[in-house]
């Protein structure tokens, strides 16, 4: 598709964040958290209700962000096999028109020296660990445990985390960045500044002030919470749940509670970094030639049904915030179309003035591609029937997962378990699963020949698994991996930060 020039072309502010749930904000009606800075967002620009990740993992999400196609396509599908700039990203388009195109923080790419993102800049860079992430996610069939899931429970406390820090220094930079670009004659391209902040991504601790904020309020407790694994749950969610363990290790509900803090004060600490940026925007005088948008890399199921971490096509897991303010674009308004990682792409194309094909690199794409969805610029009208497409293939999965939604409906389906289909306007919760309820069946028939129509599942799974099986071999073969030591749940931050 081509993007069409929005009618004023402007620099762009993107704060990313990881694994925020998009409900845990203020302005969804959240019981307990506090994001003043966020639900003000909302307020002065558009969110998007409806909004979710390419994939509920880190690298692949990132990866789709990147270049706004969906994973079977560019065949990064899990977080060893991180994005090495091979697929032109929204970054490369930029810089080869002469615009400047920083980034600040986590990226989580593969990290390889030589490889080219397409930034002009990148500060403070988070790539994957060593290069190759965590090996033990490309074994599926038995997965490998990368750890028993303790480390969730055990983090959930007040003080200071090398991930604290690491964002403590990113807001830093990325504020002195905006203070010195507004001393410099304003360029004729406008600019695009990413600052990637790690939280609310676990591990649950955050600082004093942060964790009081909720340590002492009676939180209610996540919908559909069982201690355990929830033996009447989904084979795949049964199966996620033994595998993480996180919730193997809560025995009571003051656990639950205690890890809510940790998560809901890491949500406010970021949210404390976003009110940074956006008074800093306006302090430098750039606010009024940037627009500013709001988005994480995949959500956070935060106890709903007894399930932490991502890894899920819950709205929980697989949602993500979305918020776009300034020029052109409506203040107060909530929009329900689904909108994706995909759309990222067009999106700051568009928001800079470039009229570009977003899928220049086509031939480049596997052999088991098929048509795209089609991506669209979130400054312009959206299509109100559109379909939205995401996909996981890696820890916890021994076959792929794939989730295609429209407004109202979301089919989750699974190369080696039964479907589920959601009625999102009927049960917004998702707690009434109609995949094997007799009167749907013809529904979830329409559904799946939808998806057929998109991609061949079980032809991707096995492109992703042929992939998975060259990693393994080039580091050491199965037993290797599974005899070797874990990196520890979630990546080390740099060592070398200000």
């Amino acid at each position: 598709m081509t993007t069409k020039k929005s009618s004023r072309p402007s620099n762009l502010l993107i704060i990313l964040s990881d694994e925020h749930n998009p409900k845990v904000m203020g302005w969804r009606g959240h019981a307990h958290i506090q994001t003043p800075h966020l639900d003000a967002l909302a307020r002065q620009g558009t969110a998007f209700t409806q909004a979710h990740c390419a994939s509920p993992i880190c690298v692949p999400a990132r990866a789709a962000l990147a270049t706004g196609r969906p994973i079977h396509e560019t065949g990064y599908w899990d977080n060893v096999d991180g994005y090495d700039g091979r697929h032109t990203s929204w970054h490369h388009v930029l810089r080869d028109r002469g615009h400047e195109v920083v980034s600040i923080g986590k990226l989580h790419y593969r990290g390889h020296a030589g490889d080219d993102y397409g930034w002009s800049q990148s500060l403070l860079p988070m790539h994957i660990h060593e290069g190759r992430g965590e090996p033990r996610m490309l074994l599926r069939n038995p997965p490998c445990s990368i750890g028993d899931g303790a480390n969730m429970l055990r983090s959930a406390q007040a003080g200071s985390s090398d991930y604290n820090r690491y964002d403590d220094a990113i807001g830093a930079a990325a504020q002195q960045w905006l203070q010195d670009k507004s001393h410099h004659i304003p360029a004729d391209k406008p600019w695009v500044l990413m600052v990637s902040l790690v939280a609310p991504h676990f591990p649950l601790t955050v600082p004093q002030p942060w964790f009081d904020m909720y340590s002492h309020l009676p939180l209610t407790l996540p919908k559909g919470y069982v201690f355990g694994v929830d033996n009447q749950a989904h084979p795949f969610i049964q199966a996620y749940a033994r595998h993480s363990g996180y919730n193997l290790h809560f025995k009571t509900e003051a656990d639950v509670r205690r890890a809510l803090s940790g998560y809901f004060g890491l949500v406010s600490f970021l949210d404390d970094k976003v009110g940074q940026l956006l008074r800093t925007l306006d302090e430098t005088g750039l606010a009024d030639n940037t627009r500013v948008m709001y988005l994480s890399d995949h959500g956070d199921n935060t106890g709903a049904r007894g399930l932490w971490g991502k890894s899920t096509m819950y709205e929980e897991s697989v949602g993500i915030p979305m918020i776009l303010k300034g020029a052109g674009i409506a203040a107060g308004q909530q929009v329900d179309v689904p909108v994706s990682h995909l759309d990222i792409y067009p999106t700051v194309l568009d928001c800079v003035g470039i009229d570009v094909d977003t899928r220049a690199d086509q031939a480049s794409a596997p052999d088991n591609t098929a048509t795209p969805l089609r991506s669209q610029s979130l400054l312009g009208a959206l299509d109100v029937d559109r379909l939205t497409l995401a996909q996981y293939h890696t820890v916890g999965s021994t076959s792929a997962v794939f989730m295609l939604r429209n407004r109202q409906f979301k089919y989750v389906h699974y190369v080696d378990h039964p479907p589920q289909l959601f009625d999102l306007a009927a049960d917004p919760e998702e707690m009434n699963d109609l995949g094997q309820q007799a009167p749907f069946q013809p529904l979830v028939r329409q559904w799946s020949d939808r998806l057929h129509g998109l991609l061949d599942p079980v032809q991707v799974d096995q492109s992703a698994k042929a992939r998975q099986a060259e990693l393994i071999e080039a580091l050491g073969g199965e037993a290797a991996i599974r005899q070797g030591q874990s990196m520890g749940g979630f990546t080390p931050a740099p060592h070398k930060l200000p």
